[in-house]
């Protein structure tokens, strides 16, 4: 064959290996009958954190069902949360990442970071439709209209304690489309699900409530306190149900205290991708603001969130669970050191939460 008969405008051209139809069955251009023309070409630039890449991904549920036949590109920090199988390429952002992007051509391409080297970049690729933040006049700037409200918001607290938008209606608009429940993608390893799955029926036939301890080191005054984990904990064994604590490195030796104090089961600290497969197992998860709420989101888990220093309406439970606060409204908007000298995260007791655990699960 020769090169000018390539459909270069093939939805399944990879451009430097074989494609999937001449894997599958030795099909070659331009008789290959598995030939679909591409659609458009899409760049979402979501760099971190973890949660928020997680997060954004309804964002691309909805982009497939308004462009069938398109190709998918993603930049972001953290290439492990996101579904390989779901995205067609998957950048890491870095010094090749960058020049590559902006050596392409893009039919729509999204920026949802204010950092800004992501907003340069948006500024620097060749894109028919840009949406979200950008960089002008040596400063973030709004590539459409639709971006004011969300800039607006992240710079100033007074807005963004009135802001009554979710995250996700927020994004959507920006990107000129309507949120209308797309769920979110997480990678879910099958075999590793399955194992956790046997794993907990030699454990138990109860129903099992992983407690999520931690939160980051970023915002200390959304911990909960030890003690309270310990006494949950107990009340829930005594209501015959079966808490799991959970968490990563960093709640390690917390967990492992907690769960010789209370009895509670704790199976220890793994990698992101099983992490995952073990949260796929529990029936309700408890968690302060962190990954874990994006996690079992996507995981379509019941779900408690705790909230004190963040604006409620952010987090959207798809009618899944609910968000418990502090009786008195916490006046400690994004603060990492509590005014009142007490973190009011104190004032959600574990009667409170216990609660609301069963009148969920």
């Amino acid at each position: 064959m020769n090169i000018e008969e390539i459909k270069f405008d093939c939805l399944y051209f990879k451009g430097t290996v074989p494609c999937k139809p001449n894997k599958k069955d030795h099909s070659l251009c331009p008789t290959c009958t598995h030939y679909t023309k591409l659609n458009k070409k899409i760049l979402i630039i979501k760099l971190g954190a973890m949660g928020d890449v997680i997060r954004t991904t309804p964002l691309m549920v909805k982009l497939k069902e308004l462009h069938p036949n398109s190709h998918f590109t993603w930049l972001t920090l953290s290439p492990d949360i996101l579904p390989d199988d779901q995205i067609d390429i998957i950048y890491k952002a870095d010094a090749i990442a960058f020049f590559n992007l902006t050596h392409e051509s893009f039919d729509i391409a999204i920026n949802l970071d204010k950092e800004e080297e992501a907003c340069k970049l948006l500024s620097a690729v060749n894109s028919k439709e840009k949406y979200g933040f950008t960089w002008e006049n040596d400063h973030i700037s709004c590539a459409t209209e639709a971006a004011k409200h969300k800039l607006l918001t992240g710079l100033f607290d007074q807005l963004s304690i009135q802001n009554t938008k979710s995250y996700l209606e927020e994004i959507f608009e920006i990107c000129h489309l309507k949120f209308n429940y797309e769920p979110y993608l997480i990678p879910l390893d099958q075999q590793l699900s399955e194992k956790w799955k046997n794993n907990f029926q030699t454990l138990t036939t109860k129903k099992i409530i992983g407690l999520n301890t931690g939160c980051g080191p970023r915002w200390n005054t959304r911990l909960w306190p030890i003690s309270y984990w310990e006494q949950l904990a107990n009340l829930l064994i005594e209501a015959n149900y079966f808490p799991v604590f959970l968490g990563g490195e960093l709640e390690h030796s917390k967990n492992l205290e907690l769960s010789k104090s209370t009895g509670a089961y704790y199976p220890g600290h793994y990698s992101l991708k099983e992490f995952i497969a073990l949260s796929s197992q529990v029936d309700l998860v408890l968690t302060q603001v962190s990954m874990m709420l994006h996690i079992a989101t996507a995981l379509q888990k019941k779900l408690i969130l705790m909230n004190n220093i963040f604006n409620k309406h952010e987090f959207e439970l798809y009618g899944r669970g609910e968000i418990i606060g502090p009786p008195e409204e916490c006046i400690c908007f994004y603060g990492n050191t509590c005014k009142k000298g007490t973190s009011c995260m104190n004032e959600i007791t574990p009667e409170m939460v216990f609660k609301a655990i069963i009148n969920h699960v």
